[in-house]
């Protein structure tokens, strides 16, 4: 059975092959009496380098199930590599804020508050020995 064009689009876009993909149909389970006991309607996707796993048994036909199974595991696919790029683009964002230098505002107001902690810390009398 091929893989629709649009899941083999995505998955050459994530650059995963599909033989990557271990692909199993399994007895589903739940209610449905005979007919679910009988039928191996239920898809199991494992993406082996990830360890990612989709089960799907959402309809009553295997090749539905297939289908969407392959979605759900683009989807999560992609969700994966784009936390990855968004952690990697906060890291970079919060480096430049870290090193960009402070404006004029900032530097009065850093040095005001150093000044009037001083004018505190002067107020404090020096311990005496005299008892």
């Amino acid at each position: 059975m091929a893989l629709p064009t649009d899941i083999l689009s995505r998955l050459h876009a994530l650059g995963v092959p599909a033989s990557d993909v271990e692909e199993k149909f399994i007895r589903g389970s739940g209610p449905g009496g005979q007919k679910i006991n009988k039928t191996s309607s239920t898809v199991w996707l494992r993406h082996r380098p990830t360890g990612i796993e989709v089960r799907c048994q959402a309809e009553r036909s295997q090749s539905a199930n297939r289908e969407l199974a392959w979605r759900e595991l683009c989807g999560r696919l992609e969700a994966r590599v784009r936390a990855a790029t968004d952690a990697a683009r906060q890291g970079r964002e919060k480096e430049r804020r870290q090193t960009r230098q402070k404006s004029r505002g900032q530097k009065v107001r850093m040095i005001q508050a150093k000044k009037h902690r001083a004018g505190h810390k002067a107020t404090r009398g020096r311990v005496s020995d005299d008892w």
